[in-house]
């Protein structure tokens, strides 16, 4: 393996195949923007190009216009791993950036390298041998074996990242936009593991980066629960065949609060006292202005949906507080895995990647995960026609009680910070939907009426 940083004046032959093949990658945030430009954040060889297979770690900065009526962005910062070959076998067809006409790379082709196996599997050596190449630090749990020869492959439901899985022991979840910090979807897996919680897999191995002072985490090695089943199609599935999820949905909640519990013991928890609770108010009731104004089918709901935020501010002037703790941050269905034996597992503790890290780090309520669940059982409703509210019901009720049982508190008797929440998720639904998925837009609206009233 090459161990040498590579100038990155090669990119600039690649910047015109780059511009045309990133705004079509899923996990690329800044889509409907031009591709203006990139600034090599970091370019590292992994295996030379002038054998049968070049191999490059490429960090960029890509700059696109800011959208109407936002601030100046320096740009998002992506990685990449691109791979270099004469020509592309017919397998890796849907992998093809271009063919390079200029510079260093002229004559080769170069694609997306997780399609790819063999890069794929350069990465896991790397992890397992603790590698360090240019500014990248390939580490691992000196406690957990990484067996060698395990053969990757790409998953293709991939959102905002990209996972490549190896031998169905390993997954390897690959960050795409990435930013300097640390990472909580390495930082609250390590946290569980050490409190012995066994509802979510412990990392085996991370990569990250060392540039210019800061430090970037770049993927995460964990177990991969083989034969394990989406709890998001498999609520779709029952729901298709009429089947009761209430079973389910109760054991999901245990294992909530399970999560819940093991994070207040492992990292430090807050108390929010007046001055917190009013400008979490002040907060929700910020975003639902902005939501009117983008969405002016709230209007008609706006008052009822402030009466909220106004009922949750209401209770900090009566000195009413809440503990506050390290949460998932983005919890719904697809967060959790329900392995053959009927056990759920959490996943993906990056939280809700548009927001800054430093905000995703911050104690919250736990009600806040909770309520991102039960918005989760009213979506699944929604997939079938019509629409079945009474299942949604039934699972909201069961979850509830399931995390109870374990946490000794039903979020329930929380009532104006859980329906506060809720409210803050289901406008935060109507904009993401009325911008990217306007057929969905029915279901955050029926959440909205509901709760405006």
């Amino acid at each position: 393996m090459a161990e040498t940083v590579t100038t990155p004046s090669f990119l600039v032959s690649l910047a015109p195949l780059l511009r045309e093949w990133l705004p079509r990658q899923r996990w690329f945030a800044g889509k409907g923007r031009p591709v203006t430009g990139f600034t090599p954040v970091a370019a590292t060889e992994l295996l030379p190009p002038d054998g049968r297979l070049g191999l490059y770690h490429l960090l960029l900065r890509v700059h696109q216009p800011s959208a109407l009526g936002a601030e100046p962005h320096p740009g998002d910062c992506y990685q990449l791993l691109i791979g270099v070959r004469e020509a592309l076998p017919p397998r890796l067809a849907p992998a093809l950036i271009g063919h390079v006409t200029d510079g260093p790379l002229a004559g080769r082709t170069v694609y997306e390298a997780l399609y790819d196996p063999r890069p794929a599997e350069v990465l896991l050596e790397a992890l397992r041998t603790q590698a360090r190449i240019g500014g990248l630090r390939f580490e691992r749990d000196p406690h957990q074996e990484i067996r060698e020869g395990l053969v990757a492959r790409l998953m293709t439901a991939e959102q905002s990242n990209s996972s490549v899985v190896y031998g169905d022991t390993f997954i390897l979840k690959l960050l795409r936009r990435v930013v300097p910090g640390v990472n909580p979807d390495l930082e609250i897996p390590l946290a569980l593991a050490r409190e012995g919680c066994p509802r979510v897999p412990s990392p085996t191995a991370w990569l990250h980066a060392e540039i210019d002072a800061e430090s970037y985490v770049l993927a995460v090695l964990q177990p991969f629960v083989s034969g394990a089943s989406d709890g998001w199609e498999l609520a779709l599935r029952e729901l298709a065949k009429g089947e009761d999820f209430a079973a389910e949905a109760r054991a999901l909640g245990r294992a909530t609060a399970e999560v819940h519990t093991a994070l207040a013991r492992a990292l430090p928890t807050v108390t929010l006292g007046h001055v917190q609770l009013q400008a979490l108010s002040d907060g929700m009731t910020e975003r639902l202005a902005a939501a009117v104004q983008a969405v002016p089918g709230l209007r008609p709901y706006e008052g009822g949906l402030r009466s909220a935020y106004r009922a949750l501010a209401g209770l900090a002037v009566e000195g009413q507080t809440w503990t506050a703790q390290r949460i998932h941050g983005d919890l719904h269905l697809g967060q959790c895995l329900r392995s053959p034996s009927g056990a759920w597992s959490l996943i993906d503790f990056e939280g809700e990647p548009a927001r800054p890290p430093a905000e995703r780090r911050l104690p919250q309520p736990p009600v806040r995960d909770i309520a991102g669940m039960l918005r989760s059982f009213d979506y699944a409703a929604h997939t079938v026609s019509p629409p079945a509210p009474d299942w949604a019901r039934v699972c909201r009720a069961a979850y509830c009680s399931g995390y109870a049982e374990v946490a000794g508190r039903d979020p329930r008797t929380d009532a104006v910070l859980l329906r506060a929440f809720e409210t803050d998720k289901a406008v935060y639904e109507v904009v993401y939907e009325a911008r990217h998925r306007p057929d969905w837009l029915p279901v955050p609206l029926s959440a909205i009426r509901r709760l405006a009233a």
